[in-house]
């Protein structure tokens, strides 16, 4: 069959027109949502570390199922000192309900439940388990390190931005024991002295993405931004848990989005007071003053792990604050606005089906993440089946980048290609944004404020190889298999036929070589198709990126480079084909020598 080709120039201002015209119809703020109900206040007083005696009994407050706290109790084990630091102790527990003995012990998403003395005065939050696993004896952040927090959000710049890519362990992650905390350890019966000896370990916050379920982020190839330990999770959003269920006990959810993809971790809260919570009794990351979303959340059930340490599956509530503080004795927030997020948005086409995503993203590191989960997850919905298919798309970021006199420019990175795959189409066009958003949100000075992709999804049509070469030589098309000649000052013209499933079509490229190639030779690279993920490798900048998509080969054209040295001065050859009806792969390789 013979293709039909259309010129590049055409198909791309044609995609970018669309995806300009689509977004300027999207609003790039947060609508108001509506107001809150408050949360019941506790305002805890904090029991001195210094008076905590073993022996002595404890209660406390958590949730295993639901969004209403239950009560546990326990007894004082002794006091490990310097355990969280430098003049930072660390209370150790044994707890006691029947949610903690039916889980074999203390879970992931407890951290933060708020332990009591027996005159109703707060020691602390629950926030690390023992190294060996799952048992019931916890390691609690004393409240006087964490009553702080309270105040009014700290002050001066944002100390990190969290993120999907990596969550670097601040603060202790593990806590030592001497002896004599071992032998205190071994002497519950809970634990061997060897167990004991390996100390505790800070708890896991369980952190889950909703729009996919747990088969489907299992089987999606790996990107270094993607989480590792990301769990497929719900959101229940305004039909869920009200903010007004994050009090003392009570779940607390941390987002790094919200939307369609629902991306956070759950914890507890330890004291609510004057419009503000603190909670979890350890870091997520530990770098200060954040700006992440704050929500409520249901707790399904606790699943208990017999090789680790047993977690809350919980769906994401209502979002009502902001998390303000990330420090190494817990997180706070304010409950009230929401923080400022950059948009994602999704738009797929298939057959007659439509249908547009959103997502808030409030972590800049996030964000690639949250676009690719977001647009598999879109294309999931509106195709309704994983598979083949190949996808025309374009996609459009916009933003704010500080030039050299320091003032932020807007900056606008646009790109379209043919994307395909023969078994998961939502997969496979789902990493070229995502790609160049993990690198957008590297460079120093730029803020994306949006992110659009549109894409039409049509049925698998196979794919074209590139087969075999041809040269213009005296009017007359000749094979060419290793090697080609072309006289300096004249064209060099080339004929690459592609044969596939997708049927047999030829493209050709033209380029003049200049004299100054005489004597030069080089090997030219034929190839087809194009990698968004290693087109923009090593980029420093917006303009540099974008100048690297301009000249990217697409995923329906073949590329022809190379370099040419031994004449009076070195040429770089990169000559694009026009398209065809379907993805070209596979490459070959020729030796040209100009004469």
């Amino acid at each position: 069959m013979s293709a039909h080709s259309t010129p590049r120039r055409a198909r791309r201002a044609a995609g970018i027109t669309a995806c300009l015209a689509v977004t300027a119809g999207l609003a790039t703020g947060l609508v108001p949502g509506p107001a809150h109900a408050a949360p019941a206040e506790d305002c805890a007083a904090a029991y001195p570390v210094a008076s905590v005696a073993s022996g002595a009994p404890v209660t406390g407050l958590t949730v295993d199922r639901g969004s209403a706290p239950a009560g546990f109790t326990g007894e004082v084990l002794g006091v490990v000192k310097n355990g969280l630091g430098a003049g930072r102790d660390m209370v150790m527990v044994e707890l006691d309900s029947p949610a903690i003995a039916k889980a074999g012990g203390i879970w992931a998403g407890m951290s933060g439940s708020p332990v009591y003395a027996g005159d109703g005065r707060l020691i602390g939050a629950v926030a690390y388990g023992l190294s060996y696993g799952s048992t019931p004896i916890a390691g609690v952040t004393p409240y006087q390190y964490m009553a702080g927090y309270l105040d009014a959000g700290g002050a001066g710049p944002a100390g990190g931005t969290g993120g999907a890519a990596h969550r670097p362990e601040a603060g202790r992650e593990r806590v030592a024991v001497d002896k004599r905390a071992v032998r205190v350890l071994a002497e519950t019966g809970e634990v061997t002295a060897a167990q004991a000896s390996a100390g505790f370990r800070r708890l896991p916050v369980p952190m889950s993405v909703s729009g996919l379920d747990q088969p489907r982020l299992d089987g999606l190839a790996d990107r270094p931004y993607l989480p590792k330990d990301v769990q497929a999770g719900g959101s229940a959003g305004g039909g869920g848990a009200g903010i007004d269920t994050v009090v003392a006990g009570g779940n607390l959810a941390f987002l790094w989005s919200d939307g369609d993809v629902t991306y956070g971790g759950v914890g507890t809260a330890t004291s609510v007071c004057q419009g503000r919570v603190v909670g979890f009794g350890h870091p997520i990351e530990g770098t200060g003053v954040v700006a992440f979303g704050l929500a409520s959340a249901d707790a399904v059930y606790v699943q208990p792990d017999p090789l680790g340490v047993a977690y809350k599956v919980v769906n994401i509530g209502e979002l009502g604050g902001t998390i303000t503080d990330d420090r190494l004795a817990g997180i706070a927030g304010d409950f009230g606005p929401s923080p400022d997020a950059a948009t994602f948005t999704s738009d797929v086409r298939y057959g007659d089906v439509r249908r547009k995503g959103r997502t808030e993203v409030y972590v800049p590191d996030a964000l690639s993440s949250v676009a690719f989960y977001g647009a598999v997850a879109n294309h999931d919905t509106v195709m309704d089946h994983v598979g083949s298919g190949t996808e025309d798309q374009v996609w459009l970021i916009n933003g704010l980048a500080t030039d050299a006199a320091g003032k932020p420019k807007p900056f606008s990175i646009t790109y379209d290609d043919l994307f395909a795959s023969s078994r998961d189409i939502g997969g496979n066009a789902s990493y070229s944004l995502a790609d160049v958003l993990d690198r957008v949100t590297r460079f120093k000075g730029v803020t994306v404020s949006s992110a659009t992709s549109i894409g039409e999804v049509a049925e698998w049509r196979g794919a074209y190889n590139v087969k075999r070469i041809e040269q213009y030589v005296d009017d007359t098309w000749v094979p060419v298999k290793k090697k080609a000649v072309v006289q300096a000052g004249t064209d060099l013209q080339l004929r690459i036929h592609l044969k596939g499933k997708a049927g047999e079509t030829s493209v050709r490229v033209t380029k003049r070589i200049p004299l100054k190639a005489k004597g030069a030779s080089g090997q030219l690279t034929i190839v087809g198709g194009n990698s968004t993920y290693t087109s923009i490798y090593g980029t420093k900048d917006v303009a540099e990126l974008q100048k690297r998509l301009d000249g990217a080969v697409r995923g329906d054209a073949v590329g022809v480079s190379g370099t040419l040295k031994g004449g009076t001065e070195e040429v770089a050859l990169a000559l694009e084909s026009d398209t065809v009806d379907s993805v070209v792969r596979k490459h070959k390789y020729l030796t040209l020598t100009v004469k």
